[in-house]
C-alpha cells in the first residue's frame, strides 16, 4: 500500500445530490461509519460515473483504499481510490432498523446546539447524527433553474479513466429544501437548514414527471407530514468545506417510531 493510503471498511449512510466540481466532473458528499464507530468522509464521489459493481447504497458495507484529506481541514475527511470500491452487505431495515440503529447510536448528539458548542470548542466534529426536538415545517425555495455557465462547462468536460459518461447531463434542482425545528438544548432558540439529501433530490425529479402540478403535495406528504408524524426522524449534519462554520443536513434518518425509542 502507497504511503498514507490504507484500506477500511465502511458503512455508507450519507449520500447528497451531486454538484459539479472541477476536479471531479460531478461529486457527492458522502459520509460513513468506520467498523470501529467513527465517522468518515469520503471524496471525491463521482458516483454516476462508477461502474455499475461499484455503485453503493446507503446502508451497505464496501472496502475502499483511503487516504487522509491534505486540502481538507476536517479531520474526518479521506480521499478514496475508486478503483478499490468492492461492495459488501447491506444493513436492513427490519426490526424497526434494529441493527442501523445499534449502529448509529453511539455517534448520536443531544442537540444540534451542542453539536455547534463543540466545534467552536474543539475543531470538531464536523459531521453527526442527531434527532430535533420538533420540526415545524419544510420550507421548498425557489433556487436556481439552470447551471451556470462555469458549471455548465465542468459537466461537458471529459475525464479520463471512466469508463463512460454518464448518458444525461446531471439535472439542476431548481429548489431548496429547507427544514426549520427546534433541537432539545434548553437555550435553543431554532435552526433553519438546508436539506441536500438525494432521496429528496430524486423525489422531486420522479415527482415532477408523476404527478406533474402536484408533486408539491406528494413531496410534503412524504419529507414534511411522515417525517413528523410517521417517522422518528433524525438528521446528518455536516460543515461546508469552504465555509466551516455553516451546517447543513446532509441526510435523513427514519426509522419508524417505537415505544420505547431505542436511542433513549
Amino acid at each position: 500500500m502507497a504511503s498514507g493510503w490504507s484500506t477500511k471498511r465502511v458503512l455508507i449512510t450519507v449520500r447528497t445530490y451531486p454538484v459539479p466540481a472541477t476536479k471531479g466532473i460531478e461529486v457527492s458528499c458522502t459520509a460513513a461509519i468506520t467498523e470501529d464507530g467513527k465517522w468518515i468522509r469520503l471524496f471525491p464521489v463521482p458516483y454516476r460515473l462508477l461502474r455499475q459493481d461499484q455503485r453503493f447504497q446507503k446502508y451497505q458495507w464496501i472496502e475502499v483504499s483511503v487516504q487522509r484529506a491534505t486540502k481538507d481541514p476536517r479531520p474526518e475527511s479521506h480521499h478514496l481510490n475508486r478503483e478499490t470500491i468492492k461492495l459488501a452487505e447491506l444493513v436492513p431495515s427490519s426490526d424497526g432498523w434494529a441493527e442501523r440503529r445499534a449502529r448509529l447510536k453511539p455517534l448520536m448528539r443531544r442537540s444540534m446546539c451542542a453539536i455547534r458548542a463543540e466545534l467552536e470548542a474543539n475543531g470538531q466534529p464536523t459531521l453527526d447524527l442527531f434527532r430535533p426536538k420538533a420540526i415545524k415545517r419544510l420550507i421548498i425555495e425557489k433556487g436556481d433553474p439552470d447551471w451556470t455557465p462555469e458549471q455548465k462547462v465542468i459537466l461537458s468536460q471529459k475525464t479520463l479513466g471512466f469508463d463512460e459518461m454518464p448518458k444525461e447531463e446531471l439535472e439542476k434542482i431548481p429548489f431548496n429544501f429547507v427544514y426549520e425545528f427546534t433541537c432539545l438544548d434548553p437555550g435553543c432558540r431554532g435552526h433553519r437548514m438546508g436539506c441536500t439529501d438525494w432521496e429528496m433530490s430524486e423525489a422531486y425529479r420522479r415527482w415532477k414527471v408523476k404527478y406533474r402540478s402536484g408533486w408539491e403535495a406528494k413531496f410534503r406528504e412524504r419529507f414534511e407530514r411522515d417525517m413528523i408524524e410517521k417517522y422518528d426522524t433524525h438528521f446528518y449534519v455536516g460543515t461546508l468545506h469552504q465555509h466551516p462554520k455553516n451546517w447543513m443536513i446532509v441526510g435523513l434518518f427514519y426509522p419508524p417510531k417505537s415505544e420505547p425509542d431505542l436511542f433513549d
